[in-house]
């Protein structure tokens, strides 16, 4: 994917076969995550920022570091590589 579609401070959800949420905290810093919510599977979605919450319960996970922010899950979302060739993502 094209990194220009992850602006500094945002989440964006990547869908596919297996969802994944790619960040970029801080300029040139992209983390990657499995996108299924830890709680019952549902796909997270991105909202403001690097907020992700599940439409099923409400958890909601924080993009830069997949830690939960608030429950009913209890887990982190599992981190997944992520790397910048030139500039195209690769997750996975």
């Amino acid at each position: 994917m094209p990194a220009a579609q992850v602006p500094v401070g945002n989440a964006v959800v990547i869908a596919g076969a297996k969802p994944y949420v790619v960040a970029q905290p801080t300029a040139g810093k992209y983390v990657a995550f499995d996108a299924a919510c830890t709680h019952q599977g549902a796909t997270v979605g991105a909202s403001e920022g690097l907020t992700l919450e599940c439409p099923a319960h409400g958890s909601r996970f924080d993009g830069a570091t997949g830690s939960v922010e608030r429950g009913p899950a209890r887990t982190p979302l599992t981190s997944v590589a992520v790397r910048l060739d030139g500039d195209t993502l690769h997750v996975g």
